[in-house]
C-alpha cells in the first residue's frame, strides 16, 4: 500500500537568521515503517494527478500554517504561504477516486473548509503541549470502532477548531468544552489531535483498512 502524505513548511531559527524547510514528522515514519506501508510525500501542486493514480489513499498532516479565512468567508489575511490550495486538490482528486482521507488536525480543517465548513481562528486553550483531555465518541463512528469505547484521552496541539461542520459530514468526537474533535463522512476521516505523536497504532491500522 502507498500513501500520500502532505509536506509541510516552517520557518527554522537558525543563528544566522531563518532556514525555510519542508517536514514530514518523524512520528509518521516510524509508525508507517511498522506497519509496512509506503509514503509518498507530497511537497507542491506538481503532479497531483499522477499522485493520486499511484497512491490508495491521503493523508493531510498538520500545519503550522493557518488556513486563509477568505476560504469559509471571512476576512482575507493575505497569508503569505497557502499550503490549503495543495490540500484542496488532493481532496478533490482522491474523494472522486472514493480513496481514504484521513486529516489530523490542520488537516482535518482543510477537509472541513473545502466541502463548505468553517473554522474559529483563535481557541489558545487548546494549544497545550504536553497535555491530554479526554473526548466523548460516538458510538456509531470509525473511532468507536477503532477503539470500542465512547471515551478517550487525546493531546491537543492547535489553536483553531471547527466552527460551522462541513455539511454531509457526522461529528464524531467532542471535548468536554464541545470543542468538535472528529468527523467523518463515509471513507472521509478528520481528527483534532495527534494521534501520530502517541503511537496510535490501531488507530493507523483502522485507518488502512477502509
Amino acid at each position: 500500500m502507498i500513501l500520500a502524505i502532505t509536506e509541510r513548511y516552517e520557518l527554522v531559527e537558525k543563528e544566522i537568521g531563518f532556514t525555510e524547510r519542508f517536514y514530514i514528522t518523524k512520528y509518521f515514519k516510524d509508525i508507517f515503517e511498522k506497519l509496512n506501508i509506503t509514503l509518498f510525500p507530497v511537497l507542491t501542486e506538481n503532479n497531483l494527478e499522477e499522485i493520486e493514480k499511484i497512491c490508495d489513499g491521503l493523508i493531510l498532516t498538520g500545519s503550522n500554517i493557518d488556513i486563509n479565512p477568505i476560504y469559509y468567508g471571512e476576512e482575507d489575511k493575505k497569508e503569505k504561504i497557502d499550503e490549503y490550495k495543495t490540500d484542496k486538490k488532493l481532496i478533490d482528486l482522491f474523494y472522486k477516486k472514493n480513496k481514504p482521507i484521513l486529516g489530523i488536525c490542520g488537516g482535518m480543517q482543510s477537509i472541513n473548509v473545502h466541502f463548505g465548513g468553517s473554522l474559529y481562528q483563535d481557541i489558545q486553550k487548546h494549544n497545550l503541549e504536553n497535555t491530554l483531555h479526554e473526548i466523548k465518541i460516538e458510538k456509531d463512528s470509525f473511532l468507536y470502532k477503532t477503539y470500542g469505547t465512547d471515551k478517550k484521552e487525546v493531546n491537543s496541539f492547535h489553536h483553531q477548531a471547527i466552527k460551522n461542520v462541513a455539511q454531509g459530514f457526522n461529528v464524531t468526537a467532542f471535548s468536554n468544552d464541545n470543542t468538535i474533535e472528529a468527523i467523518e463522512k463515509g471513507n472521509v476521516i478528520g481528527v483534532q489531535w495527534h494521534p501520530e505523536k502517541m503511537n496510535d497504532l490501531s488507530f493507523f491500522k483502522s485507518f488502512i483498512n477502509l
